[in-house]
């Protein structure tokens, strides 16, 4: 006898219908009445698991954590023996995820941090969790890389995802998860990793000596931080 695979409860339709609205709308123009009817279920259902829109915004930054966790740590690059292909494949996976709408791809903490940060330190500290944790993720690829071709730099494994670049035009969300501002837009993790680590350098990858790897670590070696988050 086969047993057909539990529904979800409410609290699980809450918490999807906050991952698909908020992104689609943004944070602050999202409404519990809109969760709860995207969900499909009541008002009354709401409250019984979360105290205010605010709560399930956390709850939410933690299930986006878990969903993309899981995500990218089933990743196909992960299996590239050379640590530079593994971060160059976790490019090219990044951007086999750039598909459907712009709601369909658009990160979720990025979303409300922009909107929280100075509201709600709740928020602001559970969507810094989340990006912090994910930039962690990289930096062992990117130190073996770094060490392996002679990469030289000011800047760390640890600082990479998190440096500005100017040239990128990206929101200036990665300062707010900290609560700073600052004057010029840092680049999101994947945009930072391109132009830092990658730019304008050939993609075959053998042994360092070899011509196109010199090549490219030379050109590596002149990309620095022009300022530490």
């Amino acid at each position: 006898m086969s047993l057909s695979p539990a529904k979800p409860d409410a609290k699980t339709k809450l918490l999807e219908a906050a991952l698909s609205v908020i992104r689609t709308k943004g944070y602050a123009a999202t409404s519990v009445d809109e969760l709860c009817a995207s969900a499909g279920v009541t008002k009354g259902a709401f409250f019984h698991h979360f105290k205010s829109k605010d709560e399930i915004a956390v709850a939410a930054a933690n299930r986006w954590s878990e969903t993309t966790g899981a995500l990218f740590a089933d990743a196909p690059y992960h299996k590239h023996k050379d640590p530079l292909d593994r971060v160059l494949g976790y490019l090219d996976f990044r951007k086999a995820l750039l598909k459907g709408g712009v709601p369909e791809f658009t990160c979720l903490v990025g979303t409300m941090v922009q909107e929280a940060y100075e509201t709600n330190p709740e928020i602001r500290r559970a969507c810094d969790a989340s990006i912090s944790n994910h930039a962690a993720t990289l930096e062992s690829d990117i130190s073996e890389a770094k060490k392996k071709y002679g990469i030289k730099g000011s800047w760390t494994p640890s600082s990479l995802p998190f440096t500005p670049r100017p040239s990128c035009k990206e929101p200036s969300f990665l300062p707010k998860r900290k609560g700073a501002r600052m004057s010029q837009p840092p680049a999101s993790t994947i945009c930072a990793v391109t132009s830092r680590f990658c730019s304008n350098t050939p993609r075959e990858r053998h042994d360092p000596a070899d011509s196109a790897d010199t090549t490219r670590v030379k050109a590596l070696d002149k990309h620095g931080p022009t300022k530490e988050i």
